[in-house]
């Protein structure tokens, strides 16, 4: 790689990651690189190896073989580096539920050893910001889901990370809790941040990524900028394609809408 921390180094670097469990190869040699100021989706069918990848690319699982950099920092040689210029947003969000949000906010600021007056402010601009204003002194037990992802991404986001990862960040929250997140990530990138995400809903990730990267059976089957790998098409065509979906049923279903009498 070039030199720790460069510019000329891509925001996110993968090279050969694999990851075995058991019998089961869940990353197969993946390589991938993520451009600075980049917003970049990293789509794929449920057990394609997407959140393996994100896992160790955010320094949260060892891979059994291959590397990862941020701006050019070994995420397994030098971690604490690293981790300084992430944010991650995990599917699975396991908060501190008897914290009230601002507390939450508070105890990431200071884990990271920002200095009070710094978290305080952030904090509040971004509760506000989310429309978590009303519940900043609520605990996070008594959020609703989408409550819960926003708290999550602001946690995120305090630190004012260079590369944000998002694991499914829409799955299963509100309009407007989605527009709340949208408008922030739109917000992040604007500064020349990264954003990296995975999801399997290729609409929402036509309409908010300039790049993307579709994976398969734990590898990079097509990577590049939308139009680049769309080629004409709907993503949507384009991946079930390439990861081989089963075509639409035949008339082995052609007694669906009869009567059963």
């Amino acid at each position: 790689m070039t030199e720790q921390g460069s510019n000329l180094a891509p925001a996110v670097a993968i090279r050969d990651l694999y990851k075995r469990f058991g019998s089961t190869v869940a990353v197969a040699g993946l390589s991938l690189d993520v451009p600075h100021g980049s917003f970049f989706g990293l789509v794929g069918p449920n057990g394609a190896g997407k959140t393996t990848t994100m896992r160790m690319v955010t320094g949260l699982l060892r891979p059994d073989a291959g590397a990862v950099w941020i701006d050019g920092i070994d995420v397994w040689a030098d971690p604490v580096a690293a981790k300084r210029r992430i944010g991650v947003l995990p599917e699975d969000l396991n908060l501190f539920e008897r914290l009230t949000g601002m507390e939450l906010l508070t105890y990431h600021g200071l884990l990271r050893g920002m200095d009070v007056a710094v978290v305080t402010s952030r904090a509040r601009d971004l509760l506000e910001t989310l429309n978590l204003a009303d519940a900043a002194h609520t605990m996070v037990v008594d959020y609703s889901h989408g409550m819960r992802k926003k708290i999550a991404l602001a946690a995120a986001l305090l630190h004012s990370p260079r590369v944000l990862f998002l694991d499914e960040p829409f799955e299963a929250i509100d309009p407007v809790s989605a527009r709340a997140i949208r408008g922030v990530l739109d917000r992040l990138t604007n500064t020349g941040a990264t954003v990296v995400f995975s999801s399997h809903v290729m609409e929402l990730v036509e309409s908010l990524c300039d790049r993307v990267a579709i994976v398969h059976a734990g590898r990079v089957v097509a990577a590049g900028t939308l139009d680049e790998v769309r080629q004409g098409r709907t993503l949507e065509d384009v991946f079930v394609g390439l990861v081989g979906a089963g075509q639409a049923p035949g008339d082995s279903l052609g007694w669906l809408g009869s009567s059963s009498g």
